[in-house]
């Protein structure tokens, strides 16, 4: 494997909401098909909180407040380099019917048992597996 020495900071946000005391967290459709959750580079002059509530609402066409405890990293290679990605968690409080990626995302709420399996990313997952706790805590 070659050495790799570019590394890219992303943020990301679980967005979810509590419907009738249900957790249900909403995921996103990539390019390739799999469901994630929004992400992206962190922006110069934003926190990885700030830049990760950006990509929601240009990705999903979500807003809400986002956590300052961090859930967990993950990190991927990707741009000829490695990304690292900070998750943190989005309590969603709109819900826009036109977004900036809506021509193509395909978004959709699951209830938590159901996300675990559905998204993509391990790492994910396991942070998705603790994350009906965490919110109670």
């Amino acid at each position: 494997m070659e050495y790799l020495s570019n590394k890219y900071s992303q943020s990301a946000v679980i967005p979810y909401k509590f419907i009738n005391g249900t957790l249900q967290i909403l995921l996103i459709k990539s390019r390739s098909g799999k469901w994630i959750i929004p992400k992206g580079i962190i922006e110069d002059g934003l926190t990885p909180q700030e830049s990760a509530r950006r990509e929601a609402i240009e990705e999903a066409g979500v807003n809400g407040k986002v956590s300052d405890k961090l859930f967990g990293e993950y990190q991927y290679e990707k741009w000829g380099g490695i990304c690292i990605v900070k998750i943190f968690a989005m309590n969603v409080e709109e819900e826009y019917e036109i977004w900036q990626e809506d021509y193509f995302r395909i978004r959709k709420w699951f209830l938590i048992d159901k996300a675990i399996t559905k998204v993509s990313e391990r790492k994910i997952s396991e942070i998705l597996e603790n994350l009906e706790k965490e919110l109670s805590n």
